[in-house]
C-alpha cells in the first residue's frame, strides 16, 4: 500500500486520477498522503478557474507541490521524487519531447518504489519504432529504460484512445456538421477506447485497490478498456445516437501517408496513419485487466449518449 503518492499534473487525466485516488475506499487521509505537482505559475495564478481547481484539490486533502517538469533538471526532480512511494505521470506529449525519458530517469535515480509512467494510450511495443508518430519512439525508450532495472517496480496502463478523442472533429473520423463517418484503413479496423474517468478509476484501483495491487506492479504493461469498436460499428452507433443518416468514407493509409509527406509536422495525419495501420491500437475486452476483475468501463455508445450534443 502506498503511503505517499505523487501525481504529476492535474489536466484532463490527472484530475480524474486524483479524484479517484482521493475518494478510494482504501484511502485513509492520515495514512495515505496524496500530492500533485503543479507549475508554480498555476499555484500563483489569479485566474478564478485555476483558483477554484486548486481549492477543490485542497478540499480533497491533496497537497499542492510546485514544480515545472519542462524546466526542472533531472537532479531536482529526482530529489523531489525521493519523498514518495509511488509516482504517477499524468502529463502527455504536450510537455515536450524528452520530458518522459527525463521523468523516468529521475524516478529511477530517486529509487522510487513504484512508478506509473505516462503511457496511457496504445501499445507501443506492438507498433514498434519508426512509426508515423515519431513521439512514440520516446515511449519505447522509457520502456527500455524501465526494463533495464529491477529496483523500481512499474506498470504501464495501456488504455487505447481516450473515448472523447474518437468523437473529436479534429481527429477526422466523425464529422457531425457534414454527417459523415470516416474509417481509418477500413471498416473492419478496430480501435480500443477508454473514457478518461475510467482511466482515473482503473489507475486508482491499481494503486490502492484490494486486488493484490503489488502484483500489478510486475514490470510490464497491463491493458484496460472501456470498449473496442470497429469503424463500421462506430458509424452505426453514431446514427443510432443522433437519429440521422451519415455518409461513409474510407481514409486509406496511403492517402494519410501522402498528406503527411506534404505536411510532415501534421499530428493529425500521424495519428491517422497509425490508427489506419491498426497495429497495437485495439484489443479484446475479455483480455483486459479491468474486465477480468469485473470492473466495467463505459462503452462507446454509452459515452456518446451521455456526452454528445448533436
Amino acid at each position: 500500500m502506498s503511503a505517499k503518492i505523487l501525481v504529476i499534473g492535474a489536466g484532463e487525466l490527472g484530475t480524474q486520477v486524483l479524484h479517484f485516488l482521493a475518494n478510494h475506499p482504501n484511502r485513509n487521509p492520515t495514512d495515505t498522503q496524496i500530492s500533485v505537482l503543479l507549475r508554480p505559475s498555476t499555484l500563483s495564478s489569479t485566474d478564478p478557474t485555476k483558483i477554484a481547481k486548486s481549492t477543490a484539490l485542497g478540499n480533497l486533502s491533496i497537497a499542492l507541490v510546485p514544480g515545472d517538469i519542462a524546466t526542472a533538471s533531472e537532479l531536482s526532480l529526482s530529489t523531489l521524487f525521493k519523498n514518495y512511494d509511488t509516482v504517477i505521470g499524468c502529463t502527455g506529449f504536450a510537455a515536450g519531447p524528452g520530458t518522459q525519458i527525463k521523468l523516468a530517469r529521475a524516478v529511477l535515480a530517486a529509487g522510487t518504489p513504484r512508478y506509473i509512467p505516462w503511457q496511457f494510450g496504445v501499445d507501443y511495443d506492438v507498433i514498434g519504432r519508426g512509426s508515423a508518430q515519431d513521439l512514440f519512439d520516446e515511449q519505447l525508450d522509457v520502456r527500455t529504460l524501465l526494463r533495464s532495472q529491477s529496483k523500481t517496480k512499474w506498470v504501464i496502463v495501456s488504455t487505447g484512445m481516450f473515448t472523447s478523442f474518437l468523437f473529436e472533429p479534429g481527429f477526422g473520423v466523425v464529422d457531425f456538421v457534414a454527417s459523415q463517418v470516416v474509417a481509418l484503413g477500413g471498416w473492419e479496423n478496430r480501435v480500443t477506447v477508454t473514457a478518461v474517468e475510467d482511466i482515473g478509476k482503473f489507475t486508482a484501483e491499481i494503486v490502492l485497490g484490494i486486488h493484490q495491487s503489488e502484483e500489478v506492479f510486475a514490470n510490464q504493461p497491463v491493458r484496460v478498456a472501456g470498449d473496442t469498436i470497429s469503424y463500421g460499428q462506430l458509424a452505426e452507433l453514431v446514427e443510432r445516437v443522433t437519429g440521422r443518416k451519415f455518409t461513409r468514407k474510407v481514409r486509406t493509409v496511403q492517402a494519410a501517408k501522402e498528406d503527411l509527406k506534404r505536411e510532415p509536422g501534421n499530428a493529425l495525419y500521424k495519428y491517422q496513419v497509425v490508427f489506419g495501420e491498426g497495429r497495437g491500437v485495439a484489443w479484446d475486452l475479455e483480455e483486459t485487466w479491468n474486465y477480468k476483475l469485473g470492473i466495467k468501463g463505459v462503452m462507446a455508445e454509452e459515452w456518446a449518449r451521455k456526452n454528445l450534443r448533436v
